[in-house]
């Protein structure tokens, strides 16, 4: 068979999106940073976008919700039929929906940056462990560890950023604005106090909002760093023509 030219704006991969007008204010500012999911100068490649009707941070992040599940597969057959090749959402913590999500296509899926976890963790030493930086520690269940591939097994450690004041605005002032360095700075010295309590070899973040601050995290730490968008690069480089 002979191979298909696509344009390379012709896009390949789409991206599940939380509803439009639900985020917290923080949220919308992270978005326009380049490195965030939802910000297409992120990616070198054309992505398409899907706004889900009823996703938003409680029902994916602090409550998932069924009803929003069913209008995520509605949404991913639609980009199916539309001739996108592979499908992933804008929030790491849908990993609990992965089966569901990957059950309901014939296209690949891949629902957070969760699922490079294994793969990390085979490139490290016996002594050396992953250090996951989450956007809430507590909301992060064994269900949706298991649903990335990640197992009890696995050398993991796990930063919830729900202890860093500003970053927690996202949650408990979500009306209120949040300031960008302030966020970068915590993260950062998130991944450096991980670094003091355990042996690191690298990093994923599950958040899709932290990319931006990837390369602040490599160089204050040394380690490798993997996120949203090292995930969605591999992915695309797996299924262009």
């Amino acid at each position: 068979m002979a191979n298909i030219n696509i344009n390379d704006n012709t896009p390949l991969i789409g991206i599940l999106c939380w509803e439009e007008g639900c985020s917290p204010r923080g949220l919308v500012q992270l978005e326009k940073l380049v490195g965030n999911s939802t910000n297409p100068e992120s990616f070198e490649f054309t992505i398409r976008y899907s706004r889900v009707k009823g996703a938003n941070i409680h029902t994916i992040l602090e409550n998932p919700c069924q009803e929003t599940l069913q209008s995520m597969i509605d949404e991913a057959q639609k980009m199916e039929k539309q001739g996108i090749k592979a499908i992933t959402t804008s929030c790491g913590f849908n990993s609990i929906f992965q089966k569901e999500l990957s059950d309901s296509v014939n296209i690949p899926v891949f629902t957070s940056s969760l699922m490079q976890v294994p793969l990390v963790q085979h490139m490290l030493t016996k002594q050396q462990s992953v250090g996951i930086i989450t956007a809430k520690k507590r909301a992060l269940s064994e269900k949706h560890l298991e649903n990335a591939g990640i197992t009890k097994q696995m050398r993991v450690q796990i930063k919830g950023l729900e202890d860093c004041s500003e970053w927690n605005k996202i949650f408990s002032s979500p009306e209120e604005d949040i300031d960008i360095p302030t966020v970068e700075k915590d993260v950062v010295s998130s991944a450096c106090s991980m670094m003091k309590k355990a042996d690191i070899g690298a990093f994923v973040l599950e958040c899709t909002d932290l990319p931006p601050f990837s390369n602040a995290i490599r160089k204050a730490t040394g380690r490798p760093v993997f996120d949203f968008v090292t995930l969605t690069n591999f992915v695309h480089q797996g299924i262009r023509l």
